[in-house]
């Protein structure tokens, strides 16, 4: 369905700030965004700048894309500073979607993602209730997020990065194509999977990831603080800038895929392994480097 930026808050506003006209998700996906710097070729890569102003937030972003012209992927650098005379947090969230027809029921959704915990536990202890990517439950039944096939599961479980890079995949075996993406976890410490199911049959998936893991009003983050001792806001000074960047992927995949178990970002070299192990269907792609200053 696409992909839309989540700033300055991830989730509802607060009743008073939704008075004020806070939409939910905040106002990037809202307002006009303009082409500060028009597509250009640079050292074998096209690209471009684009920025907007979030008038209630009082932030400004610009993005700058970067896309290969030798492989099937590309790289988004934001840059995020507060325009107010005071400091302030906010949130900032990847919000990546899949549908029908590319997301069907056995669409496989992979991450490396860790320990997780369902949106619907109640604070501020939703660590007790703690489950494991691509684990979850619903009801008490469990229920493994790697596909939408056996019946129903919660609408949005987040999950903390351990490693470095964070990292998402979806292998649609029935469209022969796999899209991913990945991520510095200094920049995005969490991986948030959202599902929509209707009539029995999957309708949407959010491949979410961001600097928080808790889908509330500031009020609520600010009270609770962590969460598996990670952090579920960010801070900005007055005139800060704050930059951070992420990469996405495509590749084609044969009918018996079976998924992505591990990805490898080293020198340059992209690679994905798939489950069960066989060498001879790595995929592998010479990206350069991804996160460039």
């Amino acid at each position: 369905m696409g992909h839309f930026l989540c700033l300055d808050r991830w989730g509802p506003p607060s009743e008073a700030e939704r008075r004020n006209g806070m939409p939910f998700h905040g106002e990037a996906s809202r307002v006009m965004w303009r082409l500060a710097v028009p597509p250009r070729v640079i050292a074998e890569h096209l690209e471009a700048e684009m920025s907007a102003v979030l008038p209630l937030a009082g932030l400004q972003v610009v993005r700058r894309i970067r896309s290969s012209q030798n492989a099937a992927f590309f790289s988004v650098t934001e840059r995020v500073t507060n325009t107010n005379r005071l400091g302030r947090i906010y949130n900032m969230v990847q919000h990546p979607t899949i549908a029908p027809p590319f997301l069907d029921a056995h669409t496989l959704v992979d991450s490396n993602g860790t320990r997780g915990f369902v949106q619907s536990s109640p604070l501020p202890n939703p660590q007790q209730s703690a489950v494991k990517w691509p684990r979850a439950s619903q009801n008490g039944v469990p229920v493994d997020l790697r596909r939408l096939d056996s019946g129903p599961a919660p609408s949005v479980v987040s999950y903390t990065i351990e490693d470095e890079y964070g990292w998402t995949t979806a292998s649609s075996v029935s469209r022969g194509l796999l899209i991913g993406y990945i991520w510095k976890s200094a920049d995005y410490p969490w991986f948030n999977a959202w599902q929509h199911v209707e009539n029995g049959r999957p309708a949407a998936r959010g491949l979410e990831f961001g600097t928080t893991g808790l889908h509330e009003p500031f009020p609520v983050l600010v009270r609770q603080g962590r969460i598996f001792d990670r952090p579920i806001y960010s801070y900005l000074d007055a005139s800060e800038t704050a930059t951070r960047s992420y990469a996405a992927f495509l590749f084609r995949i044969p009918p018996d895929y079976k998924g992505v178990a591990k990805l490898s970002y080293a020198n340059g070299h992209l690679q994905l392994f798939e489950h069960g192990g066989k060498a001879d269907r790595t995929l592998r792609m010479e990206v350069g480097d991804l996160f460039p200053d």
